[in-house]
């Protein structure tokens, strides 16, 4: 903790609309806040996920259901309030806030209210970006909302990323993660020239494709649990066993390997990105960590059923300055279009790794999404 950045108390909140995308950004969020000394309190409709994703907690950091009452009068009053992804805070929670800023014989400052907005790369980010929203009514009348958002640009807050993430991220040894990997499925040594990929995704029209592309070169297959491993089954015409509750089981078809693969915790996630030589990842949370793995991947963008998510893959693969193969790539396995997939050989997986890595290179140059609220939080408090 800095004399710029005082310890301060953060309320966090998240409501969990599916998949684990808007709890593990949040997750990873107030994680980074209390590592630096901070107070957070974390109010999440649905935190199952947590029990997987963050099994040891975090020091400083306190998960609360989103309908528990409000803090009591020993507990400390907020100095931030996040409303992640815009969800609407309680307003019991408002009303709490208002009533403890007014309160006779206190000298407060009115908590910072961010609207911690979605990541996008489109042109509206950098315009809307720290833009006020003035509340006019209700208890907090006379207040400000702050729209923020993540972002891959300078005119924009950044993306999460922990202070050491780049040193550890030097010092992975892949083989040994490879070797513990085979050995825990019982497989033999690694064979020269397998090609190592993970999966999470939604349903890929693509995958069936993809699947079978691989199954004529070595290749290990990660599958991670849910519906990467039910669409998977599903392309093979399996039962859809062992795939939401996250079995570890493997398979083998032609030269493909599959290791279907329990729930892990954030870190063991990074760790198998960093470990693959392709990552398939999808939604927002896991994007942000292909980029910091820093190897070639294809984005499942969430769909939307406006079609709206065309526009904001297109605008990212535009920032991303991806080369014609990997644009063709990511529309198929968006289901963008009806071009076959095309699996892409070492010299194309050589090109989209590269792209990665300046890409990557180029967002090392900006403060980090957390650095960038701490100094917003100075200048508006």
């Amino acid at each position: 903790m800095t004399p710029d950045h005082p310890p301060l108390q953060w309320d966090v909140f998240c409501r969990v609309i599916d998949n684990f995308g808007d709890i593990g950004v949040c997750w990873r969020l107030v994680a980074q806040l209390a590592a630096l000394g901070h107070r957070v309190r974390l109010w999440v409709d649905e935190a199952s996920a947590l029990q997987w994703m963050a099994p040891g907690g975090c020091p400083g950091v306190d998960v609360r259901p989103w309908g528990a009452p409000p803090p009591g009068p020993q507990e400390p009053k907020p100095d931030v309030m996040v409303e992640a992804f815009g969800c609407d805070i309680a307003p019991e929670f408002i009303a709490y806030s208002a009533v403890s800023t007014s309160a006779s014989g206190q000298n407060r400052s009115k908590p910072v209210w961010i609207n911690l907005e979605y990541l996008s790369a489109e042109a509206y980010v950098e315009r809307t970006h720290r833009l006020p929203s003035p509340i006019l009514s209700g208890p907090a009348s006379g207040w400000t909302r702050w729209f923020f958002y993540p972002g891959f640009t300078t005119g924009t807050g950044g993306l999460l990323r922990e202070p050491h993430l780049m040193v550890q991220r030097e010092a992975f040894d892949r083989s040994a993660w490879r070797a513990e990997h085979r050995a825990l499925f019982g497989l033999d040594d690694e064979a020269p020239g397998r090609r190592w990929v993970s999966l999470f995704c939604y349903e890929p029209p693509a995958l069936t494709n993809m699947l079978q592309q691989c199954a004529l070169q070595p290749t290990e297959l990660l599958v991670t649990p849910g519906r990467p491993a039910a669409a998977v089954r599903a392309a093979l015409a399996e039962p859809a066993q062992g795939t939401e509750g996250g079995q570890q089981q493997h398979d083998q078809r032609g030269l493909l390997s599959l290791s279907y693969l329990p729930h892990r915790p954030q870190a063991a996630f990074d760790a198998m990105l960093w470990a693959c030589d392709f990552n398939a990842v999808r939604g927002e949370d896991s994007l942000v960590r292909a980029l910091w793995a820093g190897q070639a991947f294809v984005w499942h963008i969430y769909p939307q059923h406006d079609n709206a998510h065309h526009d904001k893959l297109w605008a990212f693969l535009d920032w991303l300055q991806a080369p014609a193969s990997l644009r063709q790539f990511h529309a198929t396995w968006n289901g963008l279009d009806a071009v076959p997939l095309q699996w892409p050989d070492d010299n194309t997986l050589a090109e989209w790794t590269a792209c990665t890595q300046a890409a990557r290179t180029r967002l090392l140059t900006q403060d980090n999404l957390v650095a960038q609220l701490l100094g917003f939080v100075s200048e508006k408090r």
